[in-house]
């Protein structure tokens, strides 16, 4: 006999078992289409959020990150003593943020009205300032940073933004005013109002190029909101202290130690809420592998009557069981990347990008929770005895 026909008669000798073998798992879930659908149920609804909650345990700190942010630094440099920054600082905080970030200078003095009221005036880039502290309410923001003449004076008006306890002391009737550091005048209209129920609310804030031009005093403080994990920005932070030897780098340990202890809390969250769902469905799973087994005793009694062996019928257990968790995985890693999705949309404003990666992981881990479970009912299985069953005991 050629090779060519004993390869072909090895596959028909071997097609019959393969055909009978997926006949009888087929056969197996549509007979016991209530146990079957209630298993499948629950490893979907497992499959379902393990996906979520891995697509969202990536996502998760990115987001949180992000909006964080949104409350303002979590690194401020002051000059040592008091002292103003060298020029150039910017540019080396620009250089070690390298993009993961936002930094904006400050450069204060206190100044007088025409009526010598002091107040504490603020230079500041608005458009930096604008991106780092979204929190602030802020009515209008000065449209350009281009002093202009006045009309009715002639004199040259330089837009700020006026704290709201600032505004009725220096302008009650929102008209120009003028300020005055050192015997130099800076005539100035108010452009919008800022509200933050803090130190901000008592202040004036003009650009900083105007600030640097009238007062003569470089900024004194730079605010960075660094992007990343606590480590990344730890070593943002080296890296400043380093670079800059004039200035002291600080922590916002309020900033920074929420952020910390909301990302870990929310990690753990997500994981044992995963953790507690895959549980509860594993035993849901071996409650109904439990059933199968009792009420297909007669069954597995013939096929061990007519000559099947203790592992082949292992082996077809363990398949039902493997078969169950892979249709599960794959139906519920489509709900888990909608689930994602909708919480993401819900909470961060954001899509939770789906991430195949995840796939693998979710069906390794139901076929592992269904082959688990299917332990101790394929224990029970190999005590059916053929005679007794048969006879009815």
């Amino acid at each position: 006999m050629s090779h060519q026909a004993r390869d072909l008669a090895a596959t028909r000798a071997h097609a019959p078992h393969t055909s009978m073998f997926l006949r009888m798992l087929v056969r197996a879930a549509v007979l016991r289409r209530g146990r079957a659908a209630s298993a499948l149920f629950a490893m979907v609804v497992a499959a379902a959020v393990a996906t979520a909650m891995l697509n969202l345990y990536v996502d998760v700190q990115a987001k949180l990150q992000r909006e964080f942010r949104n409350y303002g630094a979590n690194i401020i440099l002051v000059g040592k003593d008091g002292a103003s920054l060298p020029d150039g600082t910017l540019a080396q905080v620009d250089s070690a943020l390298a993009g993961r970030g936002i930094a904006a200078p400050f450069g204060l003095v206190v100044a007088r009205t025409a009526d010598g009221q002091p107040i504490v005036v603020a230079g500041v880039e608005f458009d930096r300032v604008k991106q780092l502290d979204h929190w602030w309410s802020v009515s209008a923001w000065p449209a350009t940073e281009n002093p202009h003449l006045s009309q009715n004076r002639g004199e040259v008006e330089h837009p700020v933004l006026v704290g709201v306890r600032a505004l009725p002391l220096v302008s009650p009737k929102n008209q120009p005013f003028d300020l005055s550091f050192q015997g130099r005048k800076l005539h100035v209209t108010p452009a919008g109002t800022v509200q933050t129920g803090a130190a901000e609310d008592s202040r004036l804030y003009v650009s900083l190029a105007d600030f640097i031009s009238w007062a003569g005093v470089q900024p004194s403080t730079i605010e960075v909101a660094a992007s990343g994990s606590a480590a990344e920005v730890a070593a943002v932070m080296t890296q400043l202290a380093q670079a800059i030897p004039a200035a002291e780098v600080r922590p916002v340990r309020q900033i920074m130690e929420g952020e910390a202890r909301v990302l870990g809390k929310t990690r753990a969250t997500l994981l044992a809420a995963a953790a507690l769902i895959i549980l509860t469905a594993a035993l849901c799973v071996l409650s109904t592998l439990m059933g199968w087994v009792f009420d297909r005793r007669r069954d597995f009694a013939i096929m061990k009557a007519l000559g099947a062996s203790e592992r082949l019928l292992n082996g077809f257990f363990a398949a039902e069981a493997a078969a169950l968790g892979a249709t599960g995985a794959m139906i519920g890693f489509l709900v888990g990347i909608g689930i994602a999705a909708w919480i993401g949309r819900a909470n961060f404003h954001a899509p939770v990008v789906p991430r195949m990666g995840v796939l693998p992981i979710v069906l390794a881990g139901s076929m592992a929770v269904t082959l688990i479970s299917a332990i101790l009912p394929i224990s029970l299985l190999r005590r059916v005895q053929p005679a007794v069953i048969l006879r009815g005991e």
